[in-house]
């Protein structure tokens, strides 16, 4: 007579219960998983149109920096002659420090703005990231509502354009980065780290216009 742990062994039944089991918790987790990625593309996709979205509002609106939109003018006051090409300077600014840092022509030019960082995160005349009307009015947090200002760092760049006197203002290349914002997973949060794994850094850069968020005076 055979031992019961040979029968055991021997015994078939519920094999195809136990199979499907565990087949099914694979194809369970291969869903939820490609849910979870497809999820993420998105993020990443959304962060970028933000990020063009917000570098063209701030083309054409009041610099974070203070006293930039009056430089091209300020340097004429400082011995550059009219009509000369602006002197180069480079603005680095962020909301995490709420600090802005000039190298190069930066007469009159240093604090942070607040109020200019807002209209670029929630749009023109907005505090919310939901009351936008149309595109038009949309700011970064409009497009994906998980953007802060403190995940904003702007730059204005002198690259040639422009000049010295020029009444709007100096025409510098405004790149606007976000980064520092992780991926949002539904259902992999939490197993090995993907809560961790950062939406990679977005940049997008565009020429100045008139650096003023009203019409500018001559």
């Amino acid at each position: 007579m055979s031992s019961p742990i040979a029968r055991l062994i021997r015994d078939e039944e519920g094999a195809v219960l136990v199979e499907v089991t565990v087949v099914m918790v694979l194809i369970f987790i291969f869903i939820l998983g490609s849910v979870d990625f497809l999820f993420a593309f998105y993020q990443w996709n959304a962060v970028s149109k933000a990020v063009q979205v917000g570098a063209r509002i701030a083309a054409v609106s009041t610099p974070v920096v203070s006293g930039l939109n009056e430089l091209s003018v300020a340097v004429v006051n400082s011995s550059v002659p009219p009509g000369s090409q602006m002197p180069s300077f480079q603005v680095r600014c962020e909301r995490k420090s709420e600090t802005c840092q000039c190298m190069g022509a930066c007469a009159g030019v240093g604090a942070y703005n607040p109020a200019a960082m807002k209209t670029i995160i929630f749009g023109r005349g907005s505090s919310s990231c939901t009351d936008a009307a149309s595109i038009y009015e949309a700011g970064m947090c409009d497009i994906f509502p998980r953007i802060a200002d403190a995940n904003v760092v702007i730059q204005y760049v002198q690259t040639g354009l422009g000049f010295a006197g020029r009444p709007g203002g100096p025409v510098p290349t405004i790149s606007i980065s976000v980064g520092d914002m992780p991926f949002q997973f539904f259902f992999l949060s939490g197993i090995l780290g993907f809560d961790k794994i950062q939406i990679p850094a977005s940049t997008t850069s565009i020429a100045a216009e008139d650096l003023s968020s009203g019409a500018p005076s001559f």
